[in-house]
């Protein structure tokens, strides 16, 4: 079965490519139209997302909205994640502005957890929902050289995400969980159909 991922993101894309692929999902890149994210959870931005891309290219398609959710900041950057620095802001931009808004958080302080929202909308209509997600500590500066967005501050254990491979980080992700948990769903609902 084709499905479109409505995603701008290579790094996403690549993820969801590892983990769905096995599964026999065809995956077909589309340009995509942008799609204001105004919804207040990550799960109401995965709809959105989907819904819009399900409508453009008549193709069940699959979206993720995830965030970072800091405690000592009050769950912020949470759905503005992408946008923490202001739009048009890099990835060391939103780095730089969470370090420094954590500047005199201790390290027992600095609890944060990654959450991943998946939909998938179907053209007739019905949708599959999964979520996942991680919990760690925000480093007090980057480290490694992976991974993309805050990987190089979240720490799970003794690691950041930058400092893991594709597959270790997709073993502990938030994504690779709501993927995984959307992967069974998504099996559940093919098996149906046959």
């Amino acid at each position: 079965m084709k499905f479109v991922i409505a995603t701008h993101n290579t790094h996403k894309l690549e993820e969801f490519e590892r983990i769905l692929t096995p599964l026999g999902v065809q995956i077909a890149l589309r340009e995509l139209s942008d799609v204001e994210e105004t919804g207040e959870t990550f799960a109401e931005n995965a709809f959105l997302k989907a819904e819009s891309a399900m409508k453009e290219t008549g193709l069940p398609a699959i979206a993720d909205d995830s965030g970072l959710m800091v405690d000592a900041l009050n769950g912020a950057p949470g759905v503005y994640s992408a946008r923490y620095a202001g739009e048009g802001g890099t990835y060391d931009d939103v780095i730089r502005k969470l370090l420094f808004e954590m500047r005199d958080v201790p390290e027992e302080n600095r609890t944060a957890r990654f959450v991943s929202s998946i939909c998938c909308v179907f053209p007739d209509g019905e949708t599959l929902r999964a979520e996942g997600v991680c919990e760690g500590m925000i480093a007090f500066e980057k480290r490694g050289e992976g991974g993309f967005g805050y990987d190089p501050v979240f720490l799970v254990g003794d690691r950041s995400f930058a400092e893991m491979t594709g597959a270790e980080k997709d073993a502990v992700s938030h994504r690779g969980r709501a993927l995984r948990a959307f992967s069974k769903i998504l099996e559940e609902r093919i098996g149906k159909e046959d």
